[in-house]
């Protein structure tokens, strides 16, 4: 388990801490926002196979399991009066991950791009509801996710099309080292390309 994050509290009433595991539920909002539908998408799969009844019942039950590194163990949450606004996960890519193959094809260009930051700072998720952006919260995530890396390079992947993100990534540092064209979810979905980033 990462190093917890004491609660540091912002401008504007808002809080930053470790998340714990009754923050699945939001966590799984949240990382699905950050990925502008892709983690429904692919939660969707275990309602085809009869596991759960919606996706998102699926996300909550991956953020409460501690055994995944994209989950509640690894993740800030922000506050404002004591409700989710925003969250970030991030850990250390492990080596192991060089032996893992994609379980859906949907994936395969993630996981190729992840596992060139082995040992890195990986920044997995960054999001906050769109009623609380333009407070500086997804900065302030951002700052504590350099303080967890502790020293490590910092590596995340941004998609080709959110500007916004983009330019809250360059603006600290981060720089673009390789593209890869992402899987088409569906017809309505804008192409584009998953891009790893990293930070020194």
């Amino acid at each position: 388990m990462e190093k917890d994050t004491e609660a540091v509290a912002l401008a504007d009433g808002v809080i930053i801490r470790s998340a714990a595991q009754r923050h699945a539920a939001e966590l799984a909002i949240l990382v699905d926002i950050a990925a502008h539908g892709f983690a429904s998408w692919l939660w969707y799969g275990a309602v085809m196979r009869g596991e759960v009844d919606t996706a998102m019942e699926r996300g909550r039950l991956r953020m409460r399991d501690a055994r995944n590194n994209d989950s509640w163990k690894n993740a800030l949450v922000a506050e404002i009066d004591g409700e989710v606004v925003g969250a970030s996960i991030g850990f250390r890519v492990p080596d192991s991950i060089l032996q893992e193959e994609p379980p859906h094809p949907a994936l395969a260009p993630l996981l190729a791009l992840q596992q060139r930051a082995v040992g890195n700072w990986f920044v997995d998720s960054l999001a906050v509801y769109r009623a609380h952006r333009g407070k500086g919260i997804a900065r302030a995530l951002l700052g504590h996710e350099v303080s967890r890396g502790e020293g490590r390079p910092l590596s995340l992947i941004a998609e080709s099309c959110n500007a916004t993100a983009l330019r809250l990534y360059e603006a600290f540092g981060f720089r673009q080292l390789e593209r890869r064209d992402a899987f088409p979810i569906h017809e309505t979905r804008e192409p584009h390309q998953w891009i790893l980033m990293e930070r020194h």
